[in-house]
């Protein structure tokens, strides 16, 4: 029997997983910045009540007490994670109720933090969706798809020893097929500079229609100038209509690059909601992906705080499909 691939995002969602900042120890004083950011995330997707139902997954108490004050139309549940960054740790989800789950690592051992191995399977039995569970790495972070079988990602990151040691490229093709249902892969290379993912393709390249992918396009003195260029290369070969939109170009914390990206945007049943900076492009980029949505709103949200912890909107949502 032939696993069909997961919907396309902007497919119908029934729901979405959206992780609450929970941990005080991880985010410091980004915490309550943070939690404002991920609020208005969801009140956007929300888009009082014409997008979808939004779940706001919280690690305890306190959280879930902060959640409800802050975003009231929201369900809220408690489940106790790691970290917030669903897109990956979450399960993927599948057609006809079916949940797909993965072994996580960390990110190739870089952060173990206790609950984030098993909150897929949580969510999922919270759910009522049958959980089959997959013993090899991956993160939904490093996938998108076009709802069609065809799925990108990066070598960088699919192909990195502290991921699958020993797993070739055409076994991993094998495993999205025969797991995930994805009948073509197309690789990219490398992912963005100075991201702990080891270069997630949410935050390099995504799927706007079937065949048809967005890509940034380098500013001047732009750190990521030819991370850029190979994927377009890339796409291209492969026959994809790629799309260029703005990148944010060289944003620093603390005087490093960071990996903003307005590639981490999620596409919502009624908005898109685009991870802004205060970046010269911001304005551009929205503009540039309304363009590619005509039927929902696009929205541009400061995502800096979230940033502080490695990912964006995309990063810490879990779309529910309609099945």
């Amino acid at each position: 029997m032939t696993t069909p691939p997961p919907a396309a995002e902007w497919a119908p969602h029934a729901a979405v997983w959206i992780g609450f900042p929970s941990h005080p120890e991880l985010w410091q004083d980004d915490l309550d910045a943070a939690r404002d950011e991920v609020a208005a995330f969801a009140r956007a997707v929300h888009a009082e009540g014409r997008g979808e139902t939004v779940i706001l997954v919280a690690a305890d108490g306190e959280a879930a007490e902060a959640a409800a004050a802050l975003a009231p139309f929201a369900e809220v549940v408690v489940q106790p994670f790691g970290d917030i960054w669903l897109r990956d740790t979450g399960p993927i989800l599948l057609p006809e109720g079916r949940a797909a789950g993965f072994v996580f690592n960390g990110w190739g051992g870089k952060y173990d933090l206790p609950g984030d191995e098993d909150i897929g399977r949580r969510l999922a039995a919270e759910r009522g969706l049958a959980y089959a569970y997959h013993d090899w790495v991956l993160e939904g972070g490093a996938i998108d798809g076009d709802g069609t079988g065809t799925v990108v990602t990066t070598e960088q990151c699919l192909l990195n020893r502290n991921r699958n040691l020993g797993m070739s490229r055409a076994e991993i093709e094998t495993r999205l097929h025969d797991d995930l249902g994805f009948t073509r892969v197309v690789w990219l290379g490398e992912g963005l500079i100075n991201d702990h993912t080891d270069g997630h393709v949410d935050n390099l390249a995504r799927f706007v229609a079937p065949g048809r992918l967005a890509i940034p396009e380098a500013t001047e003195n732009d750190p990521n100038w030819q991370v850029y260029q190979h994927a377009l290369r890339d796409a291209r070969a492969a026959g994809l209509d790629v799309v260029p939109i703005p990148s944010p170009g060289r944003v620093l914390r603390d005087e490093e690059v960071v990996p903003a990206s307005y590639m981490n945007f999620y596409i919502g049943n009624a908005a898109v909601v685009v991870p802004l900076y205060g970046a010269g492009n911001d304005d551009a980029a929205v503009a540039a992906i309304q363009a590619l949505f005509p039927d929902r709103r696009v929205v541009g949200l400061r995502a800096d705080h979230i940033l502080t912890g490695g990912g964006s909107f995309h990063c810490i949502s879990q779309q529910i499909p309609t099945t």
